[in-house]
């Protein structure tokens, strides 16, 4: 397996022979964006290459629409390009007027089989709570996923979406073996509402999750994520996890083992 970490939530990751890229998000940093109920941000970091430096994608893996961090005015360029579009039932209204059939709207536990040129995966839709409880109504519907391919020793890759530690991650580590843990991180806030996890919580998770590697994602980049990726990795360190966590050179084509 190979991953690629491009900006924020973007990664491309090459699995069983296919290739898949996670919430694009390509515009040039300088950005200011709005979120909606005040909500603002600013775009800190430039993305680490552009879409034509990736190529033909066999599908792209949207947690959510709503918000531009995670999908931005380039990465809706690509959305138009993309063979396939798997996203949130939400997003699936929303967006199913300009993609038509390519467009797969999934609820968490629902899946798909995606095929490439060298193989196919099996992609799950997984819970994610992207804020306080009862945020839902203002935060809008987003989603995990979990990726499963033949050959893969160590278990399914999951990424987790813009979420807190909640119920709904617990479950994924109950039903499924995990090898690889994508991890969103940042401790995105505003005021005392939290609407990602922070280090800590992430402990929670790589715990919960057994000895999955776990690769931090979505830590830097904008200005409403409030814990940078040296206190993160201060507090991994401390819990014990150093071994286990990989910190991506943005850009870089890595391989991991899978």
């Amino acid at each position: 397996m190979y991953i690629t970490h491009i900006g924020t939530a973007c990664v491309l990751l090459e699995i069983g022979g296919v290739r898949l890229l996670t919430d694009p998000v390509f515009d040039p940093k300088g950005g200011h964006y709005h979120f909606g109920f005040g909500m603002r941000s600013d775009k800190t970091l430039a993305p680490a290459c552009m879409p034509e430096a990736i190529g033909a994608v066999d599908a792209v893996l949207l947690t959510h629409d709503q918000h531009e961090d995670n999908l931005d005015v380039a990465g809706r360029k690509v959305l138009e390009g993309a063979s396939r579009v798997v996203t949130t039932r939400a997003a699936g209204k929303r967006l199913g007027g300009a993609l038509g059939a390519r467009c797969t709207p999934l609820a968490p536990w629902e899946s798909i089989e995606i095929a490439g040129a060298g193989g196919r995966v099996r992609v799950t839709a997984t819970p994610a709570r992207h804020g306080p409880p009862l945020s839902l109504p203002f935060v809008g519907e987003v989603v995990g996923f979990l990726i499963a391919a033949e050959g893969q020793t160590r278990g399914a890759v999951y990424m987790t979406g813009d979420t807190v530690w909640f119920a709904g991650v617990a479950e994924v580590a109950r039903r499924e073996k995990v090898g690889t843990l994508l991890l969103h991180l940042g401790r995105a806030a505003y005021g005392p509402l939290r609407f990602t996890m922070d280090a800590r919580e992430g402990v929670t998770a790589a715990r919960v999750f057994g000895d999955a590697a776990v690769i931090p994602i979505h830590y830097d980049g904008w200005s409403h994520f409030h814990e940078p990726r040296i206190e993160a990795e201060r507090t991994l360190a401390e819990a014990g996890l150093g071994d286990r966590v990989r910190w991506l050179v943005p850009g870089a084509r890595t391989h991991v083992e899978d």
